[in-house]
């Protein structure tokens, strides 16, 4: 049987697993790696060389500048800022994450705003008294996180790929805010998504003990601010404040001043995004300002496991020629003498299905070329129809495996289904929108 074909199979029983839930997510994604390498689609290497990929020693850099922020008191004094400006109103928290949020995903990376938000939104969710949760805020936090990244030239992988493409092939370039005439609106679409609907989702959804490894691992932060048991002659207080490990005004100097290490880092572009992330890490626990045994266990290990595992299966879709055969197949079906607009709109919704299922990076370099060689042969506008696929690589959040981002949010202990109800409603929604203002921003 053609790799192909054997690497569709693979796929197809995961996503069950996935949807089903009969096997934890993170378990799921690395049997799939096996049976891709066993059976012959890639090799060993290829199946598990996301374990080494840049983008997830980005993440595992991040987390731990995260907590960092959390075990000096930075992430709460934030958390508590917030809560100051919102009081108990959680549609307002929101709102105020999803903008917070979007800066540094639109200048940064994607994956390292969320990775420094989450603990904030974690801080605020502590000290609110029970009146924010986890599962109110993660997946917002990360769906910010994702459209954000699609605000500018640098704040996603697809649009840097995208943007090489088309000065190598000599064509017109992407300016560095034109993606956000799309990205904007559907920020603000997110906001109204959530206020309405989307709040009313994620309240039906329900947490996931396969995916919560323990109480104290998977939310560290949670077990961290959480005030001492009292001695049995005391009485309890009934609104007891959360207390803090330690609030030494060095420490925070210090995690603050690396965190700005980080951001400038990635803005340079000093070193690799990977690299960068995994220096400010080692500085953290250098400095002491966290420990080395605190670094392991506060860590999401099980998001870092389903994201070096996508990885695997995005080379699976990649090398065995099965994400090309999907892509073409979609835009066969289209046939000839189509109209610019639906080519686009066509070419954004096989980003957005394949986006949902191999990494960003991967789906644009698949489909920007594709994407020029039909705007050449149609005669349409090159920079156009690539903006399309890159607008859809940055709007994909109907799975878990989708984006890192959205990965990370697992630890709120969120179910597949969840992420196909919420993210995939919005996913829906966003893609509508977007090829809505195709006509309006792009030259068609």
């Amino acid at each position: 049987m053609d790799t192909a074909y054997i690497a569709l199979i693979i796929i197809g029983i995961a996503l069950v697993f996935y949807i089903t839930d009969w096997i934890p997510i993170a378990t799921t994604s690395i049997l799939a790696c096996l049976a891709l390498a066993i059976f012959g689609v890639i090799t060993p290497a290829q199946a598990f060389g996301g374990f080494a990929n840049d983008m997830v020693f980005l993440i595992i850099g991040m987390v731990i500048v995260g907590n960092t922020l959390f075990e000096t008191g930075v992430a709460q004094i934030m958390g508590r800022g917030i809560l100051r400006i919102v009081g108990g109103n959680e549609k307002i928290f929101i709102v105020v994450l999803i903008l917070v949020a979007s800066v540094p995903a639109a200048f940064l990376s994607n994956t390292a705003a969320a990775a420094m938000m989450l603990p904030v939104a974690a801080s605020a969710v502590a000290a609110s008294n029970g009146k924010f949760t986890k599962k109110n805020t993660y997946m917002v936090v990360g769906m910010a996180a994702v459209t954000s990244g699609g605000l500018t030239l640098v704040g996603s992988t697809p649009q840097l790929i995208a943007q090489g493409i088309l000065q190598t092939g000599g064509h017109e370039t992407m300016g560095f805010f034109e993606l956000a005439r799309v990205g904007g609106p559907i920020i603000v679409l997110l906001i109204v998504y959530y206020l309405t609907i989307g709040r009313l989702i994620l309240r039906k959804s329900k947490k996931n003990p396969r995916n919560l490894i323990s109480e104290e691992e998977v939310r560290p932060t949670e077990r961290i601010a959480r005030p001492p048991p009292p001695p049995q002659e005391e009485e309890v207080p009934r609104n007891p404040k959360p207390r803090f490990i330690e609030l030494v005004p060095f420490k925070m100097v210090i995690s603050v001043a690396i965190l700005l290490f980080c951001v400038v880092g990635f803005i340079t572009g000093l070193w690799t995004l990977g690299t960068v992330a995994m220096v400010g890490a080692a500085a953290c626990i250098v400095t002491r300002c966290i420990t080395q045994q605190r670094v392991f266990a506060a860590m999401d290990w099980n998001s870092v496991v389903v994201i070096a595992a996508s990885l695997g299966l995005a080379t699976g879709l990649e090398v065995s020629g099965a994400g090309a055969m999907i892509a073409e197949g979609m835009v066969n079906l289209m046939g000839d003498g189509v109209s610019p607009w639906l080519i686009c709109a066509g070419l954004a919704l096989v980003a957005i299905i394949l986006g949902n299922f191999m990494s960003a990076t991967a789906t644009a370099a698949l489909l920007v070329p594709i994407a020029v060689s039909i705007a050449l042969q149609m005669n349409i506008d090159v920079k156009s129809v690539v903006m399309a696929v890159v607008i859809a690589c940055n709007i994909s959040y109907a799975t878990p495996v989708s984006t890192p981002p959205m990965t990370m949010t697992l630890s709120a202990g969120y179910r597949f289904m969840d992420y196909v109800r919420f993210g995939g409603m919005f996913t829906i929604l966003a893609y509508l929108l977007a090829i809505a203002l195709f006509p309006l921003v792009l030259n068609l």
